[in-house]
C-alpha cells in the first residue's frame, strides 16, 4: 500500500524525508510581504486627546441624564392619572350622598 500524506497526515514526521516545498507559481520570486510594525497603533494612540478619551464617559453620562428624564416623566404621569381617578372617586361619592340626602328630605 503506497499512499501519499497529507497536510494533515504527513506520511512521515522527520523533514528530510519529506517532499521539499516547490514555490508557488502565482507568487513572483521575492515578494514577501515586509514585516508587521506597530508604528501606526502608537501614533494613533498618542494622537488622541483628552476630550476623545472622555468621549465614552461623556456619552453614558447624556445616556442617564435621558433615561432619568424619562423616569421622572413617567413618575409624573402615573401621578397625574392616579389623582384624576382619585377626583372621579369623590365626585361619584359626593354624588351619592347628595342623592341620599335628597331621598332623606324628599320622605
Amino acid at each position: 500500500m503506497n499512499t501519499t500524506g497529507t497536510i494533515d497526515r504527513p506520511l512521515t514526521h522527520d523533514p528530510k524525508k519529506q517532499a521539499p516545498m516547490k514555490p508557488s507559481t502565482s507568487e513572483p520570486a521575492g515578494s514577501a510581504t515586509p514585516d508587521f510594525t506597530t508604528t501606526g497603533a502608537t501614533d494613533s494612540r498618542q494622537n488622541r486627546t483628552r476630550e476623545m478619551q472622555l468621549i465614552p464617559e461623556a456619552l453614558a453620562r447624556a445616556h442617564m441624564h435621558d433615561m432619568l428624564h424619562d423616569a421622572e416623566q413617567e413618575r409624573r404621569a402615573a401621578r397625574l392619572a392616579t389623582a384624576r381617578r382619585m377626583q372621579r372617586r369623590a365626585e361619584r361619592a359626593s354624588m351619592r350622598a347628595r342623592r341620599a340626602l335628597a331621598m332623606a328630605v324628599m320622605q
